[in-house]
């Protein structure tokens, strides 16, 4: 992963691997940070699962999810993943409620966005519920534009969309 390493005014984002599975396990069990997620909060098993997906999907793409550092304490998530539902690579972030309210989740979105874009993906989506301002905010803030709205077990879901340059 040498080179994959990206620093910001106040942090420094690496891909996820084992070294970061305790406080993966902490970050997507809690509701405050995931229960908005697709799929939900997780358990254990199910982080461990996800963990060695996107481990190989770095690997596969050499694009994925950050880790997201603040003065060397882990503070959440961010980066891309292939989306289930077919829509294509997706941008997600995520980060603790203790650290929220600081940009924080806007500062590492905005850094590995731009960072896949630069790898040479041409297309990156998001998906937020409509009621999800703080995500929104994040989205629209990044150049995402909304382009499509759809419903997904009662919630109503915007699709957010930017295309490299």
């Amino acid at each position: 992963m040498l080179g994959r390493e990206i620093r910001t005014a106040r942090l420094v984002l690496t891909p996820v691997n084992w070294p970061d599975l305790e406080e993966m396990v902490a970050l997507k069990s809690d509701a405050g940070a995931f229960a908005r997620m697709l799929g939900g909060v997780r358990n254990r098993t199910t982080t461990e699962q996800e963990m060695a997906e996107d481990v190989s999907f770095w690997a596969k793409r050499g694009v994925g999810i950050f880790s997201i550092r603040e003065n060397g304490r882990f503070v959440g998530i961010t980066g891309v993943h292939e989306r289930p539902d077919g829509r294509g690579l997706g941008l997600r972030f995520s980060i603790f409620p203790w650290a929220a309210g600081r940009g924080i989740a806007r500062e590492a979105a905005a850094a590995a966005l731009r960072y896949v874009l630069d790898s040479g993906e041409k297309r990156i989506v998001a998906v937020t519920r409509e009621d999800n301002l703080a995500s929104r905010m994040v989205l629209g803030s990044l150049g995402l534009r909304h382009t499509e709205t759809f419903d997904r077990d009662g919630d109503v879901m915007f699709l957010y969309e930017i295309q490299a340059a």
